[in-house]
């Protein structure tokens, strides 16, 4: 699974590759949706450069008793995310968002 103390990332997020070149990756979130009470979180990403996101999508999340997780094959080496719920409230890292690279 995912190592302990995931959740005492930065905002409450954690980014963990699953193969070796880092082509997929599983999403955990336990942030300011979660921890308000959402009953639902998506993940809204996009891939390329963070200014000018491509193939921008919303990925419902899986709950799990730690939080929300997705799983996501990296269509590019950049990621770029944030988080909404069903009410459309958003975290999105104090308007900077997350973003992941593969090298």
């Amino acid at each position: 699974m995912y190592k302990q103390g995931w959740s005492d990332h930065p905002r409450g997020v954690h980014v963990k590759p699953l193969t070796p070149d880092g082509s997929d990756v599983t999403i955990f979130y336990n942030g300011l949706l979660h921890r308000s009470g959402a009953n639902q979180v998506y993940l809204h990403a996009g891939f390329g450069d963070p200014m000018h996101w491509e193939v921008v999508e919303d990925y419902r999340m899986q709950y799990t008793p730690e939080g929300w997780k997705k799983t996501l094959n990296m269509e590019d080496s950049r990621l770029s995310f944030c988080f909404r719920d069903t009410s459309d409230n958003w975290d999105n890292n104090n308007g900077h968002n997350w973003v992941y690279t593969t090298s």
